[in-house]
């Protein structure tokens, strides 16, 4: 009599299932969304001995899940004019700036030569500003003011009679200059960081080429109050009569802000 035949169990066949990422990307990320593959074969096998617990020290290893990115925010219509107002307004203070040192300098110098490693510096740092604001306005596409010609003529007047008033009304001039643009850039960058501070609440990510803005005007400011330090520091106020020069000077910057931010 034969022997009985052994009964086979049939292994169970493996399982992979393909699951879909369940927080979406941002269009804003550039990066295409992959699908991650999660494969657990499952045997219809006698039972084992479960796995040992891991130690803390292996919990730490386990890779942390990745993340969406945060979104990004669109500007709207009334922070892009504010944006291409001030990089438009900037640039045309930076250049008369420029031309102010331009003009006082050859007159001053040739009376007090002492004052040349001052004035080279400070003219220095004008030229640095205005090249950056160059660039701005060229990467971004904002149009200078068109009233350049006139900002040009009056800057350069200015910094040549002052210099010819003498030391104490050249300094008058950039302690004037320097405290309404130090208070300018101030309200600019108090505009930026209220933008910046309204995003991250809104759960939006703030994108490293505005925070870098934010950075160079805060560079530049400090340099425009030094030049007010320096002029100070240069008997800016023994000029006579100081209210009545600083104070003209002073109205004259606030009517070129406020035309070149619209023209």
């Amino acid at each position: 009599m034969a022997s009985p035949r052994p009964i086979l169990r049939p292994l169970s066949h493996f399982r992979c299932s393909a699951l879909r990422p369940t927080s979406s990307l941002t269009r804003t990320s550039g990066i295409t969304p992959v699908r991650q593959l999660s494969s657990s074969p499952t045997f219809s096998a006698p039972p084992t001995p479960s796995p040992p617990s891991l130690s803390p020290s292996q919990h730490h290893q386990q890779p942390p899940s990745a993340s969406a990115p945060k979104p990004k925010k669109p500007l709207t219509p009334a922070q892009q004019s504010f944006l291409s107002s001030a990089l438009r307004v900037n640039q045309a203070g930076e250049l008369a700036a420029t031309l102010i040192y331009t003009a006082q300098t050859p007159p001053l110098v040739a009376r007090e030569p002492h004052l040349r490693p001052l004035m080279r510096h400070m003219y220095d740092q004008e030229a640095g500003h205005l090249r950056t604001f160059n660039t701005l306005l060229a990467s971004h596409r904002v149009r200078p003011t068109a009233l350049y010609p006139l900002w040009s003529a009056l800057a350069t007047g200015l910094g040549w009679t002052t210099a010819m008033l003498g030391r104490e009304a050249a300094m008058a001039c950039t302690e004037a200059v320097e405290t309404e643009i130090g208070g300018h850039y101030n309200g600019q960058i108090r505009t930026l960081l209220e933008m910046v501070g309204q995003w991250e609440a809104e759960g939006y990510e703030v994108g490293e080429e505005f925070r870098e803005l934010i950075a160079t005007l805060r560079r530049i400011r400090d340099e425009e109050l030094e030049h007010l330090d320096h002029a100070v520091e240069h008997d800016a106020r023994k000029a006579q009569p100081h209210w009545l020069l600083t104070g003209v000077i002073r109205a004259g910057c606030r009517g070129a802000i406020w035309v070149s931010e619209r023209v």
